[in-house]
């Protein structure tokens, strides 16, 4: 006779049936509500990028370059840029160490180093690097004088990034250049530096004139001590310089004769009277 299944068998056997399709209808409604939310969990990082990933507020890091998966309802991405940005300082009014009025503005050039602290330790990193930089650059200004700041300019420019350097690296930020662009002073100033220029290269003109006087005064002097030793030579510059006069046919030449020549005809009438 075959053995009847009693009803343990029975019940374990309906058990295991209704869980897996329990199972199977959990895992379809799964799929079901996860493939509409899966485009907006794959997040994709670019080569000059880095993602700093939060899971349940928690930082787990930067990743990148590559494609990532998160999930969904606990991880959260920040995009952070490593590439240069260039960073505009909009024009400062200031005064410098000997009371000028002045205005200025500045180019910086940074990137982020750390991802991590531009994003936890900092709000909008650009916002508070431009606002550093204002004041910054307001404060060295007036810490330097009008001369320097035209003069040396190179020196300003490496004290300004220096500054601005140190007080970003706790953000996590480089900055590699900074360079003062424009410099705007007051109209009654640069008229001032205008007739100072004036006045100096004046005072080199005269400086060279009387230097090329001096010069030709030494010559003349030499020339003259060799004409002294020989008379003939006097006489023969003089025959050159009628030469170079007479090349101009417009002028009237009166041509004195030298008296050593005019005095041998007085002789000789002299000697025929008597």
């Amino acid at each position: 006779m075959e053995k009847q299944p009693n009803n343990s068998e029975i019940s374990e056997e309906t058990t295991s049936v209704l869980t897996s399709i329990i199972r199977a209808f959990l895992l379809g409604i799964s799929a079901i509500l996860l493939i509409p939310l899966l485009p907006f969990q794959i997040r994709i990082v670019t080569e000059y990028e880095r993602g700093v990933i939060f899971r349940l507020g928690r930082l787990q890091g930067a990743k990148g370059p590559g494609l990532f998966v998160m999930l969904p309802f606990i991880d959260r991405m920040v995009k952070v840029d490593l590439r240069t940005i260039t960073l505009d300082v909009p024009t400062q009014e200031a005064i410098t160490s000997d009371n000028v009025t002045i205005k200025v503005n500045a180019v910086i050039f940074f990137r982020v180093l750390n991802p991590e602290y531009a994003v936890v330790k900092v709000l909008d990193f650009i916002r508070a690097t431009s606002q550093i930089s204002q004041t910054t650059l307001r404060s060295v200004m007036g810490q330097i004088e009008l001369e320097d700041l035209l003069g040396k300019r190179d020196e300003v420019n490496q004290q300004l990034q220096n500054i601005i350097d140190e007080e970003t690296e706790p953000w996590g930020i480089k900055v590699s250049t900074v360079e003062v662009k424009d410099l705007e002073l007051p109209p009654t100033m640069q008229r001032a530096m205008a007739a100072q220029a004036e006045e100096e290269r004046s005072r080199r003109a005269k400086i060279i004139a009387a230097d090329g006087e001096f010069q030709a005064s030494e010559r003349l002097a030499q020339a003259a001590n060799v004409m002294a030793k020989e008379p003939i030579s006097l006489q023969l510059r003089y025959l050159q310089t009628l030469g170079e006069i007479a090349g101009d046919r417009s002028n009237t030449i009166v041509f004195p004769l030298p008296m050593d020549l005019v005095s041998k005809f007085f002789d000789n009438e002299s000697s025929e009277n008597k």
